[in-house]
């Protein structure tokens, strides 16, 4: 499946933040059993608890990650029944919760050859609580798999890929009207907005670059050119782009987007023609 050799690197993304010690301890467990395995923070600050926003992170990075195993923890079900897994893919291995958070980028990546509940006492460290499952049973199991001291099977009981948590994501759609409703998917630290409208939506509801849209955000109507980047408009002025995932971006150069269409992430956006 790899062809790299022991260790392999681990990219870690969690919701931990670097307020506290959280992040800092996972490293210290991957060290401990993988000295020389190369870990590559992914993020930190996925806003805590929201599994959508872990799993889109992922799937937007996961094409540009070296092959070799994903630690993924936003986990607010942690110390619940929800199974504990690691995947195996083509591309290498997933370790994290079974909340739908690996789902999108393990279907980016061709499905699950296999799939594993990390149940092996002698993989999980030891803890009087279950709170810290990240530290005590992912960690381990990354770290393990990346040394090449384990194998997936060696975790815990085979499960059935296909019946593992999926994550609903909300579809575009290009209605009679010629108009193309979506949402906001993503907001990014500079306050431009990530849609899941695609280049293709826009080609089928017949609007192309370089022409003035109409975007409405609720009852809010905004007139915006789809421009290639934002040196393209003025400074100040809102634009529509395609951003480094491929879907559609709403901006405003050297501004923040979320703030001038008013948009928080989940909120519903249409693009039309404009009269």
């Amino acid at each position: 499946m790899l062809n790299s050799g022991y260790p392999l690197p681990i990219t870690f993304l969690s919701d931990f933040g670097w307020e506290d010690e959280y992040v800092g301890v996972v490293h210290g467990v991957i060290a401990t059993l993988s000295p020389d395995c190369r870990v590559i923070d992914l993020n930190h600050r996925v806003p805590r608890g929201n599994i959508r926003a872990g799993a889109l992170t992922l799937l937007r990075a996961i094409q540009y990650l070296p092959k070799g195993v994903v630690l993924a923890v936003v986990d607010p079900g942690v110390g619940s029944d929800r199974k504990a897994l690691a995947l195996s893919t083509d591309w290498g291995y997933l370790v994290g919760p079974d909340n739908g958070l690996l789902s999108p980028a393990t279907a980016f990546l061709g499905g699950a050859s296999a799939a594993y509940s990390i149940e092996n006492p002698d993989v999980i460290l030891p803890a009087v609580g279950r709170t810290f499952e990240g530290r005590d049973r992912f960690a381990p199991a990354a770290a393990l798999l990346a040394a090449g001291e384990a194998q997936p099977e060696d975790l815990g009981p085979r499960v059935d890929a296909a019946l593992l948590e999926p994550l609903l994501l909300p579809l575009s759609e290009v209605t009679d009207k010629g108009e193309v409703e979506g949402r906001a998917w993503w907001i990014d630290t500079y306050g431009n907005v990530q849609t899941n409208i695609t280049p293709d939506d826009l080609g089928e509801a017949g609007i192309g670059p370089g022409e003035v849209v109409e975007v409405r955000v609720g009852l809010m109507s905004y007139r915006v050119q789809w421009v290639d980047t934002f040196a393209d408009v003025e400074t100040g002025r809102p634009l529509m782009n395609i951003d480094s995932a491929g879907l559609m971006a709403l901006a405003v150069r050297e501004g923040r987007a979320d703030q001038h269409f008013t948009l928080a992430e989940d909120s519903s956006v249409v693009i039309a023609r404009s009269d």
